[in-house]
């Protein structure tokens, strides 16, 4: 296979694109003759709404219908050729031509997206790890790029087990990531992932803690039986409340980053028991995402269990 396909911006800076950037006009038609998949940044999207590419030396226009690939009876929103100005897109060159003394290599995106479907997407089935970029956030989850700038969503609820008040307490606009494919829709050309399963499960978070330590750790909610507060992304505990700490009733209580002492770890009821020691002022921290499953090496997983052997509680997922 000549092509890999990644999310958009990273084969960029591989030593392939490097070169066939470099050489200009001659590596342009390399890439054209062998159908390489190229990577380079958006710098302008003018008045006929095409894209016009960073070549080095040649320019590098994606027309308006070669943007992005469409479902039947589509055509390409104008949201989604300018959101790509600044970014860098993959493509496929499609002509070269010498017009008024300038070199244009025509460019198309969706040609890239299309081999991408057909050679990576379409053999994708749950389980499958794949690295992924998220490009936008929403109250109700990530959308994030699988390959070729191909969109999946990431919903809220699969992101952690650990519960937090939006995705972005846990991701940001163009953060790499890997993530599993959760479910696919054939009919509908949709797929779904999901990030949860590779962050470990209960006891393998739990284990990295135990009683008597004080750590860190950020609160998520304030409930009127206690305060949650997580640990990790996919493990949290319960404080007690406490009516001297006043921060507690404050607005911005949730997400500051608070020093807590684990009284106790159940692994029986999946509980971590916790007190309030302090907080940290002004302090809104995104908890650095761990990740327990080798995503380099490990291609697909059959099922996930959460919950540790002796709990009677059972959190898993099976995938189909």
């Amino acid at each position: 296979m000549i092509n890999v396909y990644k999310p958009e911006g990273m084969i960029l800076g591989s030593a392939r694109n490097r070169e066939l950037l470099a050489l200009g006009k001659s590596g342009l038609e390399r890439a054209m003759l062998q159908g390489i998949i190229m990577e380079s940044t958006v710098l302008l999207c003018d008045g006929n709404m095409d894209l016009h590419v960073d070549l080095r030396g040649v320019t590098g226009i994606i027309p308006r219908e070669e943007v992005c690939l469409c479902r039947d009876g589509e055509s390409v929103k104008d949201i989604a050729i300018i959101t790509r100005v600044g970014k860098p897109v993959c493509f496929k060159v499609t002509s070269i031509e010498e017009r008024g003394g300038r070199t244009l290599a025509y460019l198309s995106r969706r040609a890239a997206q299309l081999e991408c479907q057909r050679n990576f997407i379409l053999d994708l089935i749950p389980g499958d790890v794949i690295p992924s970029k998220v490009t936008h956030l929403e109250n109700f989850g990530a959308f994030v790029d699988i390959g070729c700038g191909i969109v999946s969503l990431l919903s809220v609820d699969c992101i952690s087990v650990s519960r937090f008040s939006h995705p972005k307490d846990r991701l940001y606009n163009g953060m790499e990531i890997y993530t599993v494919v959760k479910a696919i829709d054939r009919e509908r050309d949709r797929i779904f992932v999901s990030m949860r399963e590779l962050l470990g499960t209960w006891q393998e978070n739990a284990a990295m803690f135990s009683a008597g330590q004080t750590v860190a750790g950020v609160i998520r909610s304030v409930e009127s039986y206690g305060i949650f507060v997580e640990l990790t992304p996919n493990l949290a505990g319960l404080a007690e409340l406490r009516d001297d700490l006043a921060f507690l009733n404050r607005e911005d209580a949730v997400g500051r980053l608070v020093a807590v002492y684990i009284k106790s770890i159940i692994p029986e009821r999946m509980k971590i028991k916790l007190v309030l020691v302090d907080s940290y002022k002004g302090e809104i921290v995104t908890p650095k995402l761990q990740y327990f499953t080798d995503c380099e090496k490990t291609l697909h997983i059959d099922s996930w269990r959460y919950s540790p052997p002796q709990s009677s509680k059972v959190v898993e997922t099976v995938f189909c």
